[in-house]
């Protein structure tokens, strides 16, 4: 008489493998969350630079409310700062809901008369978007 099933053996190997993969894979998972999240914070401070450049150049001192922006929102806390008379200025995203690499790192778009927007964050370069790093590079 044949039995049908799998032996002990053959289910602790298939468990082994599934403790295997998951151990390569979830690191791989968390470096891409993290990337994600500071890719949506970029995203979100990015879409008020029009509003800030609109209120800068009317002569107003630029506030979340004047841009467009709201804080928070489901990737950030939002600070704007500015400077109607030298035409400088921040818009800053705290991450917010992010893996522990990005958690509470920041990233600064910076305003200058003479140079235009910059970017900078506080989050490793290898969960950094390009051009926006510890230096701005």
């Amino acid at each position: 008489m044949r039995q049908k099933g799998f032996t002990l053996i053959e289910l602790l190997i298939v468990v082994a493998i599934i403790g295997i993969l998951a151990t390569i894979g979830l690191p791989m998972y968390t470096k891409h969350q993290a990337k994600a999240k500071f890719t949506a914070g970029l995203a979100e401070i990015s879409a008020l630079k029009a509003g800030y450049e609109d209120v800068i150049n009317q002569g107003t001192v630029p506030t979340l409310a004047l841009i467009g922006g709201s804080s928070p929102t489901a990737n950030c806390t939002i600070d704007v700062t500015g400077d109607v008379a030298s035409g400088a200025g921040t818009i800053r995203c705290e991450i917010l809901d992010a893996p522990a690499p990005v958690l509470g790192k920041t990233i600064t778009l910076t305003r200058s008369a003479s140079t235009g927007w910059s970017c900078a964050t506080t989050v490793d370069p290898q969960y950094a978007a390009k051009g926006c790093g510890a230096n701005g590079a």
